[in-house]
């Protein structure tokens, strides 16, 4: 059951030929998952095809499926009790260092998402000229701990530039309009800029951080979810697992089922092109990246933004609000 899906670009679809991971859990009642997302594909894809190929039924999960717009709004809802798990970017790394979740399952690297866009008929050509003009983003996302860190690697600093938070169709409006001469967003924002704008310059985009400042998505529970509901967590991560495997083993496929189903707006070539701006890994590889702290490490690193920037006095580590073991239970053989 979907409550709420707006049509800002969607897709999906499905394979037969792709198995549950696991055996289906038989005579068990479902439990019933109310799950925030966002609509884009680093954070929903191996959903949308887990839930195409049943593979949420198959473990015994009723989910219901409910988008919203921004990973505050996210929070606030888990944190209100109106959703049980969510699903997010960077902001993934904010709230449980607060205290305020524990996250669970990693979807993606956001390897090249988060992209600066600039108009070169307003001057701007170079980081240097950015100093003292206004950039639009959305403060405390995925586009924001990039710009950041943009910023630093050019030789500037957070004060150096007047950060104008919008949320991301205002923020990338005000930059079409010529408002502000530019702006920090995340694909598929890039699509829109580009074709509104054909003199607009992607300055840098985040692959080029990639992987000392890696910026992770995922998902999270509620703290008391995480304590109670331990066995179902691990079966809905078995459920996702289905939806991985097929975007990792048959990715072209993956991208079409997903595509024409909830991204039919986006052009499919346009749509593989956001695709290669991530990175996601076969169960295996994610196993080692869980197991080897890599993950704990990239979650860290968004955390110190957090820290600074939303003013978190004493921040829990990533390796306390991070729970791998639900995925290594959930994979295992």
């Amino acid at each position: 059951m979907i409550i709420h899906r707006r049509a800002v670009l969607q897709g999906l679809g499905a394979s037969a030929g792709v198995a549950a991971f696991g055996a289906p859990a038989i005579a068990q009642a479902k439990a019933k998952v109310r799950v925030g997302y966002l609509h884009t594909l680093a954070v929903d894809g191996q959903m949308w095809l887990a839930n195409h190929l049943d593979a949420f039924g198959k473990n015994a999960i009723e989910p219901e499926f409910r988008e919203f717009q921004t990973g505050l709004e996210l929070f606030q809802a888990m944190i209100g009790g109106s959703i049980d798990v969510l699903s997010t970017g960077a902001v993934i790394s904010n709230f449980p260092a607060r205290g305020q979740g524990k996250m669970f399952l990693a979807n993606a690297v956001e390897f090249a998402t988060a992209q600066l866009w600039v108009r070169e008929d307003q001057g701007i050509k170079s980081f240097a000229d950015l100093k003292g003009k206004r950039v639009a983003t959305t403060a405390g996302t995925t586009a924001h701990v990039f710009l950041n860190t943009a910023l630093r690697a050019n030789g500037l600093a957070a004060g150096d530039i007047e950060l104008l938070n919008q949320r991301m169709p205002d923020a990338v409006t005000a930059f079409i309009s010529g408002a502000v001469p530019a702006v920090a967003l995340w694909v598929p924002f890039n699509i829109t800029v580009r074709d509104k704008v054909p003199g607009a310059k992607k300055l840098v985009d985040a692959s080029t951080y990639y992987p000392q400042a890696a910026i992770m998505s995922g998902w999270a529970t509620s703290t008391d979810f995480h304590t109670k509901q331990r066995d179902v967590l691990v079966r809905l991560v078995k459920a996702w697992s289905v939806g991985n495997d097929l975007l990792t083993g048959k990715t072209d496929e993956a991208l079409e089922i997903l595509q024409k189903k909830h991204y039919p707006q986006v052009p499919l070539a346009d749509f593989k092109e956001q695709f290669q701006a991530q990175k996601v890994f076969p169960a295996q590889e994610w196993r080692k990246l869980f197991a080897d702290g890599t993950v704990t490490k990239w979650l860290q690193q968004v955390t110190d933004f957090f820290a600074v920037v939303g003013n978190i006095a004493s921040p829990i580590p990533a390796s306390q609000y991070f729970d791998p073991s639900i995925y290594m239970d959930a994979t295992k053989a």
